[in-house]
């Protein structure tokens, strides 16, 4: 079991910056592939970034891609996302997001995760 838990969300203005953050817990969670989902209300949940867990592969969501930035400490079991340039389309709740499978295929997909958090809110106003 792997547990994890999201703080960092709140509310920003549009072209403003958040940090996210992301505690893992549990066994081997270091090996694990690490990513962000994100939900906003009416929609399904639809990938942000994803971290393997030597950190030597990231990967991003086009509508992200050079805005936000993924990064992991194993040695402190975190993972964070960095989100700069915010737009008020990037308003849903933040989901971190583990799974033991590589980051190969269907990564993209959250129903390929295997653990989840409860998600922090973040609210970009224009």
């Amino acid at each position: 079991q792997v547990q994890l838990v999201e703080s960092g969300g709140g509310w920003v203005q549009a072209g403003g910056s958040l940090r996210l953050s992301c505690a893992a817990s549990g066994y081997n969670a270091n090996y694990y592939g690490m990513g962000w989902f994100r939900q906003a209300p009416g929609k399904e949940r639809e990938f942000v970034a994803a971290i393997t867990w030597t950190s030597s592969n990231s990967f991003y969501a086009d509508v992200v891609k050079g805005r936000f930035t993924i990064s992991r400490d194993n040695a402190k079991n975190t993972v964070s996302l960095q989100m700069d340039s915010l737009r008020p389309e990037d308003t849903a709740v933040y989901y971190c997001e583990a799974r033991a499978k590589p980051l190969i295929n269907d990564f993209t997909s959250y129903s390929e995760w295997d653990y989840w958090g409860q998600g922090t809110q973040v609210t970009v106003s224009s």
